[in-house]
């Protein structure tokens, strides 16, 4: 499951760019400050200025903030985030009434949430990786498990939603008997390795 992330109020999420102006295989999600000057002078109380707020009167608020529990420098870090999550379920679990009834599993992983629900005989599990969607596309940049040596501030592109939506919008379109719409799920489990790879085989179709 992909998770669309947000920035809180008083942030902004850009993509780094590589000196052609081009997007890299493996991005950065920066976390910048925005000014909210004008929104704290409407009233908002708990809507601090990041940026021009007096330091002395915001340096408890920013202790905790995005930057410091979910960043390594001004990128927003993979393993933090998840590792945030983690924590945040953990809690939130105990306050559910089907934690009585129910037992979660947090399966370790550094890259992506999983987790395993089980009662009696009945058991299933989950995998949520985060994304952070560029501009008002349906490509995202995700924190899906990555080779080894990739820093953990590095985010891969993803199509998965893209896709979705297209073979979505396709299988409308097509009729109900078509070719393509009974190929579709058979070439979708073809396995990896035997010369062709899944996007070409959906390209192709």
């Amino acid at each position: 499951v992909l998770v669309p992330l947000s920035p809180p109020p008083g942030h902004a999420f850009h993509l780094e760019l590589d000196t052609a102006g081009m997007l890299q295989k493996n991005l950065c999600v920066r976390a910048e400050l925005l000014c909210s000057c004008t929104r704290e002078q409407l009233g908002e109380e708990d809507m601090l200025c990041f940026l021009h707020h007096p330091e002395e009167k915001m340096r408890r608020k920013q202790d905790s903030g995005l930057l410091h529990t979910l960043c390594t420098g001004s990128c927003l870090d993979v393993e933090k985030s998840v590792h945030w999550f983690y924590l945040f379920v953990r809690v939130a679990w105990l306050l559910l009434p089907q934690s009585h009834h129910w037992r979660l599993m947090l399966q370790p992983s550094s890259r992506s949430c999983k987790f395993q629900l089980s009662k009696d005989k009945e058991s299933f599990t989950a995998e949520m990786i985060f994304g952070v969607r560029q501009g008002d596309s349906g490509i995202f940049v995700g924190s899906q498990p990555i080779e080894a040596g990739v820093p953990s501030t590095a985010w891969l592109e993803t199509y998965a939603v893209a896709e979705a939506k297209f073979f979505r919008y396709i299988s409308r379109q097509a009729l109900q008997e078509s070719w393509h719409c009974k190929c579709l799920p058979l070439l979708s489990r073809f396995p990896m390795g035997i010369g062709f790879s899944h996007y070409a085989l959906k390209t192709v179709v």
